[in-house]
């Protein structure tokens, strides 16, 4: 029986991922947030284990129990999937700076606590164990509005590319899963969300970048979403196949909208796909009206 973490799992495509390889015959311990709501229950292959991934200790007592329950044995597979995205959004200059410390404490560094505290776990069942973190593919497209998150999971690539470097002589295994847009709850009611988002940045801002971006983000983006996003059924296969996959690329993408992206990104300059997204998004050109 091979093991699993997988962080963030108390909804969304954790939640999916803990039923989907619990009923593939493997022990899944499903890192869930302390009273937050869930419809998973410990029994049969699954164990519950409360955890903050944005604190120290309740990531470091979820590792202990973890640890305690494998009784010696090792994981073959952590997943990080745990993060957020509606909060600190809106144009930079607006940014509001401890939102934007909160998600940091969650994208970035919750996932690099994880690893921390999982790796020594991880290296038992070496070679052959894996990391998966879960970037997002906002670090191809880069949306307006977006930059803080976009900001955490281009940090999270980087330390997968690393990753890869530092754990590659043990036989571990690391990738950046990037998925496009996905109709979970997360994604849900993107324009009331964005319109809500937009409204709630400082008087100035608004009146300053409305001409040119309230459009882009209170209606183009979340229309592209709904539009080209993934059912939350689609990206489940997708992570599957990617999980069955024998060796793994630095970035593995996920999704009918960013699959395209990828492939622009090895065609194309990086002038040449800015100008692509521009044009997609409906960003105003400087000059014209």
């Amino acid at each position: 029986m091979k093991n699993a973490f997988i962080t963030g799992a108390n909804v969304g495509q954790a939640n999916a991922l803990v039923k989907a390889l619990s009923a593939r015959g493997w022990r899944v311990f499903a890192g869930v947030l302390p009273g937050a709501p869930t419809d998973l229950e410990t029994g049969g292959n699954v164990m519950l284990v409360d955890q903050d991934v944005s604190k120290d200790d309740s990531v470091q007592t979820s590792a202990e129990a973890v640890t305690q329950a494998l009784g010696g044995e090792g994981l073959d597979l952590l997943m990080n999937v745990a993060g957020v995205a509606n909060i600190a959004v809106g144009v930079l200059e607006g940014a509001d700076l401890a939102a934007a410390h909160r998600l940091f404490e969650i994208n970035l560094f919750g996932q690099l606590r994880v690893v921390q505290a999982f790796l020594p776990l991880i290296r038992r069942n070496a070679p052959g164990s894996r990391i998966v973190n879960y970037s997002s593919g906002a670090i191809i497209a880069n949306p307006v509005g977006a930059g803080v998150y976009n900001m955490s999971k281009h940090a999270i690539h980087g330390m997968t590319l690393t990753l890869r470097h530092e754990l590659g002589p043990f036989g571990i295994q690391v990738t950046s899963i990037v998925p496009g847009g996905v109709l979970t709850g997360m994604s849900a009611n993107s324009h009331e969300n964005t319109h809500n988002s937009w409204m709630r940045q400082p008087d100035e801002i608004r009146r300053v970048y409305s001409p040119a971006l309230e459009n882009v983000m209170c209606k183009v983006l979340p229309d592209m979403l709904e539009k080209t996003g993934s059912t939350p059924e689609q990206a489940l296969e997708g992570t599957l196949k990617i999980l069955d996959k024998k060796k793994w690329a630095p970035m593995e993408l996920l999704g009918k909208d960013v699959k395209p992206m990828g492939v622009m990104r090895r065609l194309l300059s990086d002038s040449q796909l800015e100008s692509v997204m521009r044009s997609a998004f409906k960003i105003p050109r400087y000059g014209k009206a």
